[in-house]
């Protein structure tokens, strides 16, 4: 890959631009990389024409958590317009019945004002548990939940409810495909990764060790390694 070929990350749920800011900056010198904004829509349709329309022509694709389901729309959408795809910490699944109901309980608190983004008692679920005493990476995590706000949380869950399940397109993506995860992910355990890495053709899985859901924040040089090996291979 070439140096000022575009790359599109798209962030998770409740995340910003600072999740990706390492990558944002150590990949520049081989890539043009640009946050996705997936916070004014209400599903994931919406929210991968609204990125597509705003990215260029070819690009490759990175998507973490809930930005995995939108990359994976875009593929359905676009499939000629990316030239290579990275899924981060995500699943191909649809919701279950379970967490549909827990994200409906979070909607109800929320619209009733009592949205508190993510507090220090949420952080077992997003890092490893050696990093939940890290103060600057919780701060990092809390401050973009605040910054993505309560408005848009409810129309991220409601994306995220909709979703489809996308495990009947995994074959027809035809993309070079990495899919990372960390190793002690609590959102998304290893059996999901793996089975996303079974149904792409060619595809790479690679684990991050002592790492839960937030791998590009909390790994980050691990993160970016992998993603400029994946853009620089052939």
């Amino acid at each position: 890959m070439s140096p000022g070929r575009p790359l599109v990350l798209v962030p998770g749920l409740l995340c910003d631009g600072a999740l990706w800011a390492h990558q944002e900056q150590f990949l520049a010198d081989v890539a043009e990389p640009a946050v996705a904004d997936v916070t004014a829509d209400d599903s994931v349709r919406a929210m991968a024409a609204r990125v597509l329309a705003q990215a260029p022509d070819r690009f490759a694709l990175a998507g973490q958590s809930m930005g995995g389901y939108v990359a994976l729309e875009m593929m359905r959408q676009a499939p000629g317009r990316v030239s290579r795809l990275a899924l981060l910490d995500t699943t191909a699944r649809a919701d279950t019945a379970e967490q549909t109901s827990r994200r409906r309980g979070l909607i109800e608190l929320a619209a009733k004002g009592r949205f508190k983004g993510v507090t220090p008692r949420l952080l077992p679920l997003l890092v490893h548990p050696d990093r939940q005493a890290d103060q600057g990476l919780a701060d990092a995590i809390m401050g973009m939940a605040e910054r993505v706000g309560q408005p848009a949380f409810l129309r991220q869950q409601a994306a995220i409810m909709g979703r489809p399940d996308s495990r009947p397109h995994l074959a027809a993506i035809r993309v070079p495909t990495l899919v990372i995860c960390g190793r002690q992910d609590a959102r998304v355990p290893m059996e999901l990764h793996e089975e996303t890495a079974a149904g792409i053709v060619g595809s790479r899985l690679c684990v991050i060790e002592e790492c839960g859901h937030l791998s590009p924040l909390e790994r980050p040089h691990a993160v970016t390694a992998l993603l400029r090996d994946w853009l620089l291979r052939d």
